[in-house]
Protein backbone atom coordinates (compact mmCIF):
# COMPACT_ATOMS: atom_id res chain seq x y z
CA UNK A 1 0.00 0.00 0.00
CA UNK A 2 1.05 3.41 -0.15
CA UNK A 3 -0.33 6.17 2.01
CA UNK A 4 0.76 9.25 3.79
CA UNK A 5 -0.72 10.92 6.77
CA UNK A 6 -0.10 14.30 8.09
CA UNK A 7 0.90 16.94 5.73
CA UNK A 8 -0.70 19.56 3.63
CA UNK A 9 -2.22 18.47 0.37
CA UNK A 10 0.51 20.15 -1.63
CA UNK A 11 3.04 17.85 -0.05
CA UNK A 12 1.51 14.72 -1.37
CA UNK A 13 1.55 14.91 -5.11
CA UNK A 14 5.17 15.07 -5.97
CA UNK A 15 6.19 11.73 -4.55
CA UNK A 16 3.16 9.97 -5.77
CA UNK A 17 3.77 11.03 -9.32
CA UNK A 18 7.41 10.03 -9.39
CA UNK A 19 6.88 7.08 -7.25
CA UNK A 20 4.17 7.36 -4.63
CA UNK A 21 3.74 10.04 -2.07
CA UNK A 22 1.70 9.61 0.97
CA UNK A 23 2.70 9.05 4.50
CA UNK A 24 4.78 11.07 6.69
CA UNK A 25 6.18 8.39 8.87
CA UNK A 26 8.10 5.48 7.42
CA UNK A 27 5.61 2.96 8.57
CA UNK A 28 3.34 1.23 6.36
CA UNK A 29 0.32 2.86 4.89
CA UNK A 30 -0.24 5.91 2.85
CA UNK A 31 -2.38 8.78 3.52
CA UNK A 32 -4.74 10.52 1.23
CA UNK A 33 -4.58 13.94 -0.11
CA UNK A 34 -2.61 14.86 -3.11
CA UNK A 35 -2.18 13.17 -6.33
CA UNK A 36 0.39 12.14 -8.85
CA UNK A 37 2.04 15.44 -9.31
CA UNK A 38 2.38 17.18 -6.01
CA UNK A 39 5.03 18.96 -4.07
CA UNK A 40 7.66 17.10 -2.13
CA UNK A 41 5.64 17.50 0.96
CA UNK A 42 2.72 15.88 -0.74
CA UNK A 43 4.94 12.95 -1.55
CA UNK A 44 5.46 12.29 2.07
CA UNK A 45 1.85 12.64 2.79
CA UNK A 46 0.65 10.16 0.32
CA UNK A 47 3.09 7.45 1.10
CA UNK A 48 1.13 5.68 3.77
CA UNK A 49 -2.51 5.60 3.03
CA UNK A 50 -3.16 4.18 -0.35
CA UNK A 51 -5.56 1.40 -0.69
CA UNK A 52 -8.35 0.85 -3.13
CA UNK A 53 -9.89 -2.00 -4.95
CA UNK A 54 -10.78 -2.97 -8.43
CA UNK A 55 -12.24 -5.88 -10.29
CA UNK A 56 -11.66 -6.98 -13.83
CA UNK A 57 -14.16 -5.51 -16.20
CA UNK A 58 -16.33 -2.67 -15.06
CA UNK A 59 -16.17 -0.64 -11.86
CA UNK A 60 -17.63 -2.27 -8.77
CA UNK A 61 -19.21 -0.79 -5.71
CA UNK A 62 -16.99 -0.59 -2.64
CA UNK A 63 -17.99 -2.92 0.17
CA UNK A 64 -16.42 -3.41 3.60
CA UNK A 65 -14.18 -6.44 4.19
CA UNK A 66 -16.76 -8.59 5.93
CA UNK A 67 -16.01 -12.19 6.78
CA UNK A 68 -12.50 -12.14 5.34
CA UNK A 69 -9.66 -13.79 7.20
CA UNK A 70 -7.10 -11.24 8.38
CA UNK A 71 -3.36 -11.61 8.88
CA UNK A 72 -2.69 -11.64 12.66
CA UNK A 73 -0.91 -8.50 13.77
CA UNK A 74 2.38 -9.33 15.50
CA UNK A 75 4.11 -6.37 17.18
CA UNK A 76 7.39 -8.24 16.90
CA UNK A 77 6.92 -8.99 13.20
CA UNK A 78 7.15 -12.31 11.37
CA UNK A 79 10.37 -13.26 9.55
CA UNK A 80 13.63 -11.40 9.04
CA UNK A 81 16.28 -11.55 6.34
CA UNK A 82 19.66 -9.84 6.38
CA UNK A 83 20.25 -7.89 3.19
CA UNK A 84 23.49 -5.96 2.70
CA UNK A 85 23.88 -5.87 6.47
CA UNK A 86 20.35 -4.55 7.06
CA UNK A 87 17.45 -6.29 8.82
CA UNK A 88 14.52 -6.83 6.44
CA UNK A 89 11.07 -7.98 7.58
CA UNK A 90 8.77 -10.19 5.54
CA UNK A 91 5.73 -12.43 5.86
CA UNK A 92 5.37 -15.79 4.08
CA UNK A 93 2.30 -18.04 3.98
CA UNK A 94 0.90 -20.84 1.83
CA UNK A 95 2.27 -23.21 -0.80
CA UNK A 96 2.30 -23.05 -4.57
CA UNK A 97 3.62 -20.64 -7.21
CA UNK A 98 5.15 -17.59 -5.46
CA UNK A 99 3.52 -14.17 -5.28
CA UNK A 100 5.40 -11.22 -3.76
CA UNK A 101 3.42 -8.26 -2.34
CA UNK A 102 5.11 -4.85 -2.06
CA UNK A 103 3.57 -2.06 0.01
CA UNK A 104 3.47 1.65 -0.69
CA UNK A 105 5.21 4.65 0.87
CA UNK A 106 4.92 4.71 4.65
CA UNK A 107 3.19 1.33 4.78
CA UNK A 108 4.34 -2.22 5.49
CA UNK A 109 3.59 -5.88 4.84
CA UNK A 110 0.65 -5.60 7.24
CA UNK A 111 -1.18 -3.45 4.72
CA UNK A 112 -1.84 -6.68 2.81
CA UNK A 113 -3.65 -8.09 5.87
CA UNK A 114 -6.80 -9.13 3.97
CA UNK A 115 -4.99 -10.38 0.87
CA UNK A 116 -2.29 -12.67 2.26
CA UNK A 117 -4.61 -15.30 3.86
CA UNK A 118 -6.83 -15.56 0.78
CA UNK A 119 -4.02 -15.71 -1.78
CA UNK A 120 -2.14 -18.20 0.41
CA UNK A 121 -4.89 -20.77 -0.21
CA UNK A 122 -3.45 -21.34 -3.69
CA UNK A 123 -0.06 -19.60 -3.73
CA UNK A 124 3.05 -19.16 -1.65
CA UNK A 125 2.64 -15.52 -0.66
CA UNK A 126 5.43 -13.23 0.45
CA UNK A 127 4.93 -9.67 1.69
CA UNK A 128 8.10 -7.68 2.21
CA UNK A 129 8.84 -4.44 4.08
CA UNK A 130 11.00 -2.15 2.00
CA UNK A 131 14.16 -0.84 3.66
CA UNK A 132 13.29 2.20 5.78
CA UNK A 133 9.64 1.19 6.23
CA UNK A 134 7.56 -1.06 8.44
CA UNK A 135 9.48 -3.56 10.54
CA UNK A 136 12.56 -3.36 8.31
CA UNK A 137 15.61 -1.46 9.50
CA UNK A 138 15.52 2.34 9.30
CA UNK A 139 18.92 2.43 7.64
CA UNK A 140 20.74 5.76 7.34
CA UNK A 141 21.61 5.50 3.66
CA UNK A 142 21.09 7.60 0.56
CA UNK A 143 17.66 6.44 -0.56
CA UNK A 144 16.91 5.97 -4.22
CA UNK A 145 14.28 3.99 -6.10
CA UNK A 146 17.05 1.65 -7.22
CA UNK A 147 17.82 0.73 -3.60
CA UNK A 148 14.39 -0.88 -3.30
CA UNK A 149 14.73 -2.40 -6.77
CA UNK A 150 17.94 -4.10 -5.70
CA UNK A 151 16.33 -5.25 -2.45
CA UNK A 152 13.43 -6.90 -4.28
CA UNK A 153 15.71 -8.44 -6.91
CA UNK A 154 17.92 -9.99 -4.21
CA UNK A 155 14.84 -11.12 -2.27
CA UNK A 156 13.68 -13.02 -5.36
CA UNK A 157 17.12 -14.59 -5.77
CA UNK A 158 17.88 -15.44 -2.13
CA UNK A 159 14.49 -16.07 -0.49
CA UNK A 160 11.93 -16.88 -3.21
CA UNK A 161 14.42 -18.68 -5.49
CA UNK A 162 12.01 -19.21 -8.39
CA UNK A 163 10.04 -17.08 -10.87
CA UNK A 164 7.34 -15.10 -9.06
CA UNK A 165 4.52 -12.68 -9.68
CA UNK A 166 5.13 -9.20 -8.24
CA UNK A 167 2.20 -7.18 -6.88
CA UNK A 168 2.72 -3.60 -5.74
CA UNK A 169 0.68 -0.64 -4.54
CA UNK A 170 1.74 2.97 -5.08
CA UNK A 171 5.49 3.18 -4.39
CA UNK A 172 5.48 -0.61 -4.18
CA UNK A 173 4.02 -0.73 -7.67
CA UNK A 174 6.83 1.40 -9.03
CA UNK A 175 9.36 -0.75 -7.18
CA UNK A 176 7.82 -3.91 -8.61
CA UNK A 177 7.98 -2.42 -12.10
CA UNK A 178 11.68 -1.52 -11.92
CA UNK A 179 12.46 -4.94 -10.44
CA UNK A 180 10.56 -6.71 -13.24
CA UNK A 181 12.42 -4.68 -15.83
CA UNK A 182 15.75 -5.48 -14.14
CA UNK A 183 15.19 -9.23 -13.68
CA UNK A 184 12.72 -10.41 -16.37
CA UNK A 185 13.71 -14.08 -16.09
CA UNK A 186 12.59 -14.10 -12.43
CA UNK A 187 9.24 -12.33 -12.89
CA UNK A 188 6.31 -14.33 -14.31
CA UNK A 189 3.82 -11.50 -14.04
CA UNK A 190 3.29 -8.02 -12.63
CA UNK A 191 0.22 -6.46 -10.98
CA UNK A 192 0.09 -2.73 -10.21
CA UNK A 193 -2.44 -1.17 -7.85
CA UNK A 194 -2.60 2.62 -8.26
CA UNK A 195 1.10 2.65 -8.94
CA UNK A 196 3.39 5.61 -8.52
CA UNK A 197 5.58 6.75 -11.38
CA UNK A 198 5.16 9.21 -14.18
CA UNK A 199 5.48 9.34 -17.92
CA UNK A 200 8.07 11.65 -19.38
CA UNK A 201 11.34 12.02 -21.19
CA UNK A 202 14.00 10.23 -19.15
CA UNK A 203 16.73 11.90 -21.21
CA UNK A 204 15.48 15.41 -20.63
CA UNK A 205 18.13 17.54 -18.99
CA UNK A 206 17.48 20.25 -16.51
CA UNK A 207 18.83 23.63 -17.51
CA UNK A 208 20.25 24.59 -14.16
CA UNK A 209 23.24 26.84 -13.73
CA UNK A 210 26.07 25.82 -11.45
CA UNK A 211 25.72 26.78 -7.82
CA UNK A 212 27.43 29.98 -6.85
CA UNK A 213 29.82 30.17 -3.89
CA UNK A 214 27.14 32.06 -1.98
CA UNK A 215 24.65 29.28 -2.53
CA UNK A 216 27.07 26.53 -1.51
CA UNK A 217 28.42 28.20 1.62
CA UNK A 218 25.44 30.09 2.98
CA UNK A 219 22.12 29.29 1.33
CA UNK A 220 22.32 25.48 1.24
CA UNK A 221 23.09 25.14 5.00
CA UNK A 222 20.25 27.54 5.82
CA UNK A 223 17.91 25.60 3.55
CA UNK A 224 18.81 22.33 5.28
CA UNK A 225 18.21 23.81 8.72
CA UNK A 226 14.83 25.11 7.62
CA UNK A 227 13.93 21.76 6.03
CA UNK A 228 14.87 19.86 9.17
CA UNK A 229 12.70 22.09 11.33
CA UNK A 230 9.69 21.89 9.02
CA UNK A 231 9.99 18.20 8.19
CA UNK A 232 10.68 17.35 11.83
CA UNK A 233 7.38 18.96 12.78
CA UNK A 234 5.55 17.28 9.91
CA UNK A 235 6.94 13.88 10.88
CA UNK A 236 5.88 14.37 14.50
CA UNK A 237 2.43 15.43 13.38
CA UNK A 238 2.05 12.64 10.84
CA UNK A 239 2.75 9.84 13.30
CA UNK A 240 0.03 10.86 15.75
CA UNK A 241 -2.71 8.17 15.82
CA UNK A 242 -5.54 10.68 15.49
CA UNK A 243 -3.87 12.31 12.49
CA UNK A 244 -3.20 8.96 10.83
CA UNK A 245 -6.80 7.89 11.28
CA UNK A 246 -8.04 11.20 9.88
CA UNK A 247 -5.86 10.97 6.79
CA UNK A 248 -6.76 7.34 6.18
CA UNK A 249 -10.44 8.11 6.39
CA UNK A 250 -9.98 10.86 3.84
CA UNK A 251 -8.27 8.58 1.33
CA UNK A 252 -10.43 5.50 1.74
CA UNK A 253 -13.70 5.85 -0.13
CA UNK A 254 -15.11 3.38 2.37
CA UNK A 255 -13.50 4.02 5.76
CA UNK A 256 -14.92 0.92 7.47
CA UNK A 257 -11.49 -0.77 7.36
CA UNK A 258 -9.71 2.13 9.04
CA UNK A 259 -9.36 0.41 12.40
CA UNK A 260 -6.97 0.31 15.36
CA UNK A 261 -5.06 -2.55 13.75
CA UNK A 262 -4.31 -0.48 10.67
CA UNK A 263 -3.39 2.64 12.65
CA UNK A 264 -1.01 0.72 14.92
CA UNK A 265 0.72 -0.89 11.96
CA UNK A 266 1.68 2.63 10.90
CA UNK A 267 2.44 4.29 14.23
CA UNK A 268 4.62 1.51 15.65
CA UNK A 269 7.35 1.62 12.94
CA UNK A 270 7.35 5.43 13.11
CA UNK A 271 8.65 5.14 16.67
CA UNK A 272 11.73 3.18 15.59
CA UNK A 273 15.17 4.75 16.11
CA UNK A 274 16.21 6.73 13.01
CA UNK A 275 12.63 6.82 11.64
CA UNK A 276 12.62 10.61 11.70
CA UNK A 277 15.99 10.84 9.92
CA UNK A 278 14.88 8.33 7.28
CA UNK A 279 11.80 10.44 6.69
CA UNK A 280 13.95 13.53 6.30
CA UNK A 281 16.22 11.82 3.79
CA UNK A 282 13.31 10.52 1.78
CA UNK A 283 11.72 13.94 1.62
CA UNK A 284 14.83 15.94 0.78
CA UNK A 285 17.04 13.59 -1.22
CA UNK A 286 15.01 10.74 -2.63
CA UNK A 287 12.52 13.07 -4.26
CA UNK A 288 15.17 15.13 -6.02
CA UNK A 289 16.25 12.50 -8.55
CA UNK A 290 13.16 10.53 -9.49
CA UNK A 291 12.24 12.17 -12.80
CA UNK A 292 14.81 10.08 -14.68
CA UNK A 293 12.95 6.87 -13.88
CA UNK A 294 9.93 7.15 -16.14
CA UNK A 295 7.11 4.75 -16.88
CA UNK A 296 7.90 5.07 -20.57
CA UNK A 297 11.40 3.68 -20.25
CA UNK A 298 10.48 0.97 -17.72
CA UNK A 299 7.46 -0.33 -19.64
CA UNK A 300 9.63 -0.48 -22.75
CA UNK A 301 11.83 -3.01 -20.95
CA UNK A 302 8.96 -5.07 -19.53
CA UNK A 303 8.14 -8.44 -21.09
CA UNK A 304 5.72 -10.19 -18.69
CA UNK A 305 1.90 -9.99 -18.49
CA UNK A 306 0.67 -6.91 -16.62
CA UNK A 307 -2.49 -6.47 -14.55
CA UNK A 308 -3.68 -3.00 -13.57
CA UNK A 309 -5.99 -3.00 -10.53
CA UNK A 310 -7.07 0.60 -10.22
CA UNK A 311 -9.12 2.43 -7.63
CA UNK A 312 -10.81 4.99 -9.85
CA UNK A 313 -11.69 7.24 -6.91
CA UNK A 314 -8.08 7.70 -5.86
CA UNK A 315 -7.48 11.39 -5.05
CA UNK A 316 -3.78 10.99 -5.90
CA UNK A 317 -3.51 8.70 -8.92
CA UNK A 318 -6.62 8.69 -11.04
CA UNK A 319 -7.74 6.24 -13.75
CA UNK A 320 -6.17 8.33 -16.52
CA UNK A 321 -2.75 6.90 -15.62
CA UNK A 322 -4.00 3.31 -15.78
CA UNK A 323 -5.54 3.97 -19.19
CA UNK A 324 -2.29 5.44 -20.44
CA UNK A 325 -0.25 2.50 -19.16
CA UNK A 326 -2.62 0.06 -20.87
CA UNK A 327 -2.37 1.98 -24.11
CA UNK A 328 1.42 2.03 -23.90
CA UNK A 329 1.80 -1.63 -22.91
CA UNK A 330 -0.51 -3.95 -24.93
CA UNK A 331 0.15 -7.03 -22.76
CA UNK A 332 -1.92 -5.54 -19.94
CA UNK A 333 -5.37 -6.09 -18.47
CA UNK A 334 -7.24 -3.36 -16.61
CA UNK A 335 -9.67 -3.80 -13.74
CA UNK A 336 -11.40 -0.61 -12.59
CA UNK A 337 -12.62 -0.47 -9.00
CA UNK A 338 -14.81 1.95 -7.13
CA UNK A 339 -12.16 2.56 -4.48
CA UNK A 340 -9.39 4.92 -3.48
CA UNK A 341 -5.61 4.70 -3.52
CA UNK A 342 -5.36 1.40 -1.61
CA UNK A 343 -7.93 -0.92 -3.17
CA UNK A 344 -6.33 -4.00 -1.64
CA UNK A 345 -7.30 -2.87 1.87
CA UNK A 346 -10.47 -0.96 1.09
CA UNK A 347 -12.16 -3.58 -1.08
CA UNK A 348 -9.93 -6.61 -0.54
CA UNK A 349 -12.56 -9.13 -1.60
CA UNK A 350 -12.71 -7.57 -5.07
CA UNK A 351 -8.95 -7.29 -5.38
CA UNK A 352 -8.48 -10.89 -4.21
CA UNK A 353 -10.99 -12.14 -6.76
CA UNK A 354 -9.41 -10.15 -9.60
CA UNK A 355 -5.91 -11.27 -8.65
CA UNK A 356 -6.89 -14.93 -8.34
CA UNK A 357 -8.64 -14.89 -11.71
CA UNK A 358 -5.65 -13.27 -13.40
CA UNK A 359 -3.06 -15.42 -11.61
CA UNK A 360 -4.83 -18.57 -12.80
CA UNK A 361 -4.13 -17.52 -16.38
CA UNK A 362 -0.40 -17.30 -15.63
CA UNK A 363 0.07 -20.79 -14.22
CA UNK A 364 1.11 -22.45 -17.49
CA UNK A 365 3.60 -19.67 -18.19
CA UNK A 366 4.92 -19.68 -14.62
CA UNK A 367 5.37 -23.44 -14.75
CA UNK A 368 7.37 -23.22 -17.93
CA UNK A 369 9.55 -20.52 -16.41
CA UNK A 370 10.32 -22.72 -13.42
CA UNK A 371 11.76 -25.38 -15.71
CA UNK A 372 14.34 -23.00 -17.15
Amino acid sequence: MSCSFAVSSSVRSEFLDPVSTRFIAPSRIYHPKSKCEMSRRGFAFKGIVASGASVIGSSLVTEPAQGLERLPFKPEGYNFWTWQGHKIHYVVQGEGPPVVLIHGFGASAFHWRYNIPELAKSYKVYAIDLLGFGWSEKALIEYDAMVWRDQVVDFLKEIVKEPAVLVGNSLGGFTALVAAAELPEQVAGLALLNSAGQFGDANKKNNQSEESTLQKIFLKPLKEIFQRIVLGFLFWQAKQPARIRSVLESVYTNASNVDDYLVESITRPAADPNAGEVYYRLMTRFMSNQSKYTLDSLLSELSCPLLLLWGDLDPWVGPAKANRIKEFYPKSSLVNLQAGHCPHDEVPELVNEALMNWLSTLKPEAASLQTL
